[in-house]
């Protein structure tokens, strides 16, 4: 278990070090919990930081669970097996990502996010930890859309079940901890507060 946002950082800057090779990179985070440690993470390697606002599609029967997400640039990921089970139908998915979108424009507008030219760099996505993947594939999806050259995911703990999905959309994934009961990612960390969205701005802003 880790104490909080900051020591999970720390520990995935070392873990980091014998991972990442090229000297050229960029550290994105994925609002809004990603943004604590990916400011340490790029103070750690000097390295440019930006923010990556992706919001997932919960499921009609419990918003928390993700059956897909949306991101920058019109993309977007579902998870076909879990909406084919619920019997979504298409007019249904285009309303959930619709009111999905709104949200993720509104938020990206107030972070001023996504300045960085991620052609041919090497990317270190950030998040505080990973259940089902659904925004993480869908960053991963945003960046190769945008030409950077490797993409590194790099998260405290993932369940065992999605990184075995996750791996074929990363050239690397380095993570701490890779459980195997996976209820929440808060359940692995002492201190997890909400972060708010001035917190985000406020990081963002001593960049």
């Amino acid at each position: 278990m880790f104490e909080d946002r900051e020591e999970a950082a720390s520990k995935l800057c070392l873990k980091l070090k014998s991972v990442v090779k090229d000297k050229d990179i960029v550290v994105i985070a994925l609002a809004r919990g990603g943004v604590v440690l990916g400011k340490i993470i790029a103070d750690y390697f000097k390295a440019p930081l930006d923010v990556l606002v992706i919001k997932k599609i919960g499921s009609p029967l419990n918003s928390e669970f993700a059956i897909g997400a949306v991101g920058p640039k019109n993309t977007v990921y579902w998870n076909y097996d879990l909406c084919k089970a619920l019997g979504l139908s298409q007019t249904e998915k285009l309303k959930l990502r619709k009111e999905k979108e709104e949200q993720r424009r509104a938020q990206e507008k107030l972070f001023k996010s996504c300045h960085i030219d991620f052609k041919k760099k090497s990317v270190i996505l950030v998040d505080d930890g990973v259940a089902t993947g659904a925004t993480a594939i869908t960053a991963a999806i945003f960046l190769k859309k945008e030409k950077a050259q490797e993409i590194i995911l790099a998260i405290p703990v993932i369940s065992k079940d999605t990184v075995l999905n996750i791996k074929r959309y990363f050239d690397k994934v380095c993570s701490l901890k890779i459980i195997k009961t996976f209820y929440a990612v808060g359940q692995f960390y002492r201190n997890f507060p909400q972060i708010e969205n001035d917190q985000v701005i406020k990081i963002l802003s001593k960049i």
